[in-house]
């Protein structure tokens, strides 16, 4: 494993008491063909093994591998532990690997030499997400980024194409290599959004700024747990906070002076159903109505035509 003086590539995990998964994510970074990394392990105020786990490897692989934690060991967020490690990285390029994903052994060596090969801020690949980790019989959903593959894409295409403001699947946090000097001119992570959202944040500001390659490799897994964010939220707290993302966006949108009548219309149609809750629910109601009137009417006619 080669050490430099300064890496190319910088990796930031963020971990928080996730003792039974650390070891399988830093052995990934590890195992990895591209060796000119640093791996930036940011504790977010954990209480239980992963603290000491993460100091060892520290120790371990000193060239390599550096551990840091928030002032008193406090739990600050995810955005914020981000932003520690981006602060403290010293690559051009930054990766970023959660404590419970794992990287394929050519992750790196695949998504460098993309960048290196093209003009864009940010390479992006397709994610398997992993749910045999616990249960072999269990099969894994191969999930490419919701557009065409192997194809840059200039801002704002990516807004339009892919979730919150659409439908197609975004690119997942361990499928992302990004020039650093791109997340530090878009403010790096924003600390008021914890939990839910704050990738989308992250990812909207390159999506309508800076050119973007979708590749259709796979070299990253991204587990599947009861325990994680996203399967352990409600409806309620879902729509809470996309309510708000929206309205964080329509404010960026309006402060940058991005004017693009695509991303008007489509900004409007997401916010519809939260600016108007009632009209939306009863427009909603008379939808539904409708529809199982025209069935009814349908298998009317098709009974008729039976017989």
């Amino acid at each position: 494993m080669a050490t430099t003086l300064k890496p190319k590539v910088s990796i930031i995990t963020c971990f928080f008491n996730t003792e039974q998964f650390i070891v399988e994510a830093i052995e990934s970074v590890l195992s990895q063909t591209f060796t000119d990394w640093e791996l930036l392990l940011i504790d977010d105020g954990s209480t239980d093994a992963s603290t000491q786990i993460a100091k060892g490897y520290a120790s371990k692989y000193p060239g390599h591998i550096r551990y840091y934690e928030h002032a008193a060991h406090i739990n600050k967020g995810l955005s914020a532990s981000r932003n520690k490690g981006l602060s403290e990285a010293s690559g051009d390029l930054i990766a970023f690997l959660d404590a419970d994903d794992v990287w394929l052994p050519d992750y790196l060596l695949n998504q460098v030499n993309l960048m290196e090969q093209l003009s864009v801020t940010m390479v992006c690949e397709a994610t398997e997400y992993w749910y045999s980790w616990s249960d072999a019989s269990k099969e894994d959903k191969h999930t490419p980024v919701g557009v065409n593959a192997s194809t840059v894409y200039n801002p704002p295409q990516l807004m339009l194409s892919l979730y919150p403001l659409n439908t197609g699947a975004a690119p997942c946090m361990c499928s992302i290599l990004i020039r650093k000097d791109a997340l530090l001119k878009h403010g790096g992570f924003d600390e008021s959004f914890t939990g839910m959202y704050e990738d989308q944040i992250f990812l909207s500001k390159i999506y309508m700024n800076e050119p973007i390659y979708v590749s259709h490799l796979c070299n990253n897994r991204y587990r599947q747990r009861p325990g994680s964010l996203v399967n352990s939220s409600t409806k309620a707290d879902y729509h809470q906070v996309r309510a708000r993302f929206l309205y964080w966006f329509q404010m960026y949108f309006s402060k940058k002076s991005l004017e693009n009548p695509y991303i008007s219309k489509s900004l409007k149609k997401a916010l519809w159903p939260y600016q108007y809750p009632m009209l939306n629910k009863l427009m909603n109601m008379k939808y539904k109505s409708l529809g199982k009137r025209l069935k009814r009417i349908l298998f009317g006619r098709l009974r008729l035509a039976i017989l």
